[in-house]
């Protein structure tokens, strides 16, 4: 089961560690989370205010060019035109010598280096202030709008690129309009503004912010990484300092540094521990004076019991010869004789382990085996309750266990189960796999509620107080089976509802030492999803003699029982057990967890 288990998970592993790995390393890191928030946070206002920053920028470059250039166009067509309208045009005169000299005297000598260019066109051709500009420098739609309208002189403009005989283009601004001649329909004239130096202008301007914000996000960055090193410093501290505790470190303490908030958690933490080391101190104490307590009132009954008992031996053996009131008294002084002495001995072995005394002697041990003499052991009392004992097995089980606790814990549940199983049968089932071994007392009685799962396990718990116990058990055997189990290291379960039964199942490693992972048989009853199947051609085997218990052990273990709930009616007819050889229950339970009452 358990390698089917593996092979179907390990596809899962990867897909989980690429994708977890990220995720996980920002929900541990609080410094990686402050420092990554800082950084898209800076990242995201450095872009805003950039491009906020170079629109504004843009705006007032452009629109002080804008104006330079409006005005300086404005006066160059101004210029020319009062030097047609001053000048007296004959058959003689040349007009490409005039437009050449109005050229001269109204376009800026700088022009390659960011002043203007000035085109004149013509039906006699083209003019130009520098043989460097490319009449392409004029857009197409600036110049059809002029010429359309040769008789409006107002100033048009056009955005354009400038293009130069060298091949170099750059962008710029053009303006356009119409030299009125007499007796011509006119001449258009169009100066061009490059504007290289103020995209040179915005360029650097561009570089300056990109640089600014590149060393600003990377400062924030740093410095939110200092400010959350000096925060989470102080509580990783804090958090290491708790670990120590929990692992018994208690004389740990913080260093305090300052007088800030953060040094006052070390100070509080400081008084914590103090305090923790206390109360720990004084509960280790309470405890040891109780387990000495416990176990020098134990050893100190013993000799007075031992005296009594022998009295009240002599008494029960001649409780013949007694009237039928000293008779019965002597009975039931040796009843509860036997009662004392077994409270006594659970006492004792709860103290060695509160004391950690406990000592486990594992052997290879035939499970099948144990449970035919726990089923011997408690014949006599199964009868007298009228309760049939089914066992159902896989065939041989085997584990390294300490029999003789594995033993007494089966004794206390199948006695727990008679006593509240209302004379109802109860089934014992078996089941392993390579690691583990499983055993469930499975009894219809009264039950108990979901709730109360783990408080059956408490020491002297009952679920009805009022209720009277009909075999007389201390209170302590399933407190002391649960210690036995986890000695083991091991699981005890309980599951139960009212009306319904109940189902204690005790999984345990096959090897002594080994790790639990699940358990062969589900907790939840499997009579409640299908019926038990039972075989006609099963015959009774009677039960094993009982076997002899140690002398830290209750006798007989009629006295383990633990109670539960409500009382239930009795029959006066009583079966042995019979042993169901059901290979289907071995099987192992799909999504059975652990649910370790640990």
């Amino acid at each position: 089961m358990t390698d089917g288990l593996e092979l179907l998970n390990d596809p899962l592993q990867p897909q989980r560690r690429w994708w977890r790995l990220p995720v996980d390393a920002w929900q541990r890191s609080l410094p990686l989370r402050v420092v990554s928030t800082t950084f898209v946070a800076s990242v995201v206002v450095m872009v805003l205010g950039g491009i906020l920053l170079m629109q504004q920028a843009a705006i007032g470059v452009l629109n002080a060019k804008d104006q330079a250039a409006n005005g300086q166009a404005n006066f160059a067509v101004r210029t020319a035109q009062s030097k047609l309208d001053a000048l007296n045009i004959d058959s003689d005169t040349n007009i490409n010598d005039t437009l050449a000299g109005i050229l001269t005297d109204i376009s800026d000598k700088s022009g390659s280096t960011g002043g203007y260019y000035v085109i004149v066109e013509s039906q006699l051709g083209i003019q130009k202030s520098s043989n460097d500009i490319s009449e392409d420098s004029v857009p197409e739609n600036l110049r059809e709008w002029v010429q359309s309208r040769h008789n409006d002189t107002r100033l048009w403009k056009a955005p354009t690129e400038v293009r130069t005989l060298s091949g170099q283009t750059v962008p710029g601004e053009a303006f356009g309009t119409v030299l009125q001649v007499p007796g011509t329909e006119g001449y258009q004239v169009y100066v061009i503004f490059p504007m290289e130096q103020e995209a040179e202008t915005l360029r650097s301007l561009q570089r300056a912010v990109v640089i600014t914000g590149a060393v600003l996000i990377f400062l924030l960055t740093f410095i939110a990484g200092l400010v959350a090193r000096q925060v989470v410093s102080p509580i990783r501290a804090a958090r290491r300092a708790a670990e120590r505790l929990a692992s018994g470190n208690l004389e740990d303490r913080m260093t305090v540094r300052g007088k800030d908030d953060l040094a006052r958690l070390a100070l509080s933490m400081n008084y914590m521990a103090s305090e923790l080391q206390k109360q720990i101190t004084q509960l280790e104490e309470l405890s040891r004076v109780q387990q000495r307590f416990v176990t020098d009132v134990s050893h100190e009954l013993r000799t007075p019991l031992t005296t009594v008992r022998m009295a009240a031996e002599m008494l029960y053996e001649a409780r013949e010869d007694f009237d039928p009131v000293a008779s019965r008294s002597a009975e039931l002084l040796q009843v509860e004789l036997d009662r004392f002495e077994s409270l006594l001995t659970d006492l004792l072995e709860i103290s060695r382990f509160d004391a950690g005394a406990a000592v486990l002697a594992p052997a290879e041990t035939d499970i099948n085996q144990l449970v035919d003499r726990v089923v011997g052991g408690t014949a006599s009392l199964a009868e007298s309750s009228g309760t049939e004992i089914r066992i159902h097995s896989p065939g041989p089980i085997s584990a390294e266990i300490d029999s003789r606790r594995i033993e007494r814990v089966l004794r206390n549940l199948l006695v727990n189960a008679i006593e509240h199983g209302e004379s109802r049968p109860i089934d014992i089932l078996l089941a392993s796999d390579e690691d583990a071994v499983a055993i469930a007392v499975r009894d219809h009685g009264v039950g108990f509620e979901a709730a109360q799962a783990k408080q059956v396990f408490h020491r002297f718990w009952r679920a009805d107080p009022s209720r009277e116990r009909r075999i007389g058990g201390t209170g302590l055997g399933l407190s002391i089976s649960m210690e036995d189990t986890r000695l083991h290291g091991g699981w005890l379960n309980a599951w139960g509802r009212p009306g319904r039964g109940a189902q204690f199942r005790v999984t345990l490693p096959r090897r002594a030492g080994d790790i639990l992972q699940q358990s062969p048989l589900p907790l939840v009853p499997r009579d409640l999803i299908s019926p038990l199947p039972l075989s006609a051609s099963d015959e009774p085997v009677s039960p094993a003699t009982p076997a002899d218990t140690g002398p830290d052990e209750p006798p007989g273990g009629a006295e383990q029982g633990s109670p539960r709930g409500a009382g239930g009616h009795r029959t006066d007819h009583a079966e042995h057990g019979s042993r169901i050889h059901d290979h289907d229950l071995a099987g192992t339970s799909a999504g059975n967890e652990p649910q370790d009452s640990r």
